[in-house]
């Protein structure tokens, strides 16, 4: 595993943005770890976020596009930190963009932040994590009705690797690259997260021990993509 998604690891700890334990999701599923992206406050936090998913795109998508767009509300901080980041560690200015949960009528007017989307752009989508793909299905008919654009990918912080919306052979990130056309990716994912804090201390306490580990994988027994 690169270095820098351990880093991510122990970053997501140290924020306390990753628990264990038992969590009740949206879809109604009891999960036994929660990651929230809300818990980035602080400006070495965010700059230090940005840097992870600066390093996680030129990993995986290269260099060659032009404006980051976060889904509002989680994206915004996440796109902006990026930007920022992006200019520092490889010299390149990268515009970011996203969009408004309510359309704005009045002074900057619209339904996007940031910079305007030009026929042309080539643009990285940058979520937090993603469970079934409904942010995506709200914000793609948005930011493709701006501009003649090109999505060149799209990267999450956490691959939850958990089944898609009626499949159970394929993750919902990877059905969200199948269902619009462009490359997905994540800064890590789960199998790098429990075999990386398995048995692992921090902070004096173990965060994946026995009980744990067999929850986990009790759960992706039950909600992981089997296997064809």
């Amino acid at each position: 595993m690169e270095q820098y998604k351990k880093d991510f690891i122990d970053f997501m700890v140290d924020c306390d943005v990753l628990r264990f334990g038992e969590f009740t999701l949206k879809s109604g599923r009891k999960s036994p770890f929660f990651m929230n992206a809300g818990l980035y406050v602080t400006g070495s936090q965010l700059m230090k976020l940005g840097e992870f998913y600066a390093t996680a795109v030129h990993e995986n998508f290269g260099d060659d596009f032009d404006v980051f767009f976060g889904p509002a509300y989680k994206g915004i901080p996440i796109s902006v930190a990026t930007a920022i980041a992006y200019s520092k560690l490889y010299g390149k200015e990268i515009r970011y963009c996203s969009n408004r949960k309510e359309v704005k009528d009045h002074g900057d007017a619209g339904i996007m932040l940031g910079s305007p989307l030009k026929d042309g752009d080539r643009v990285v989508i940058l979520e937090d994590v993603t469970t079934s793909g409904k942010s995506i299905e709200e914000t793609y008919p948005i930011i493709t009705a701006q501009a003649d654009i090109a999505i060149k990918g799209m990267m999450v912080s956490l691959n939850r690797l958990e089944q898609g919306l009626d499949c159970e052979t394929e993750t919902a990130l990877a059905l969200v690259g199948e269902k619009y056309g462009f490359p997905t990716a994540a800064i890590v994912d789960m199998n790098e997260v429990k075999e990386y804090l398995y048995n692992k201390e921090i902070g004096g306490r173990i965060i994946i021990d026995d009980g744990i580990k067999t929850a986990l994988d009790d759960y992706y027994d039950k909600y992981g993509v089997k296997k064809v």
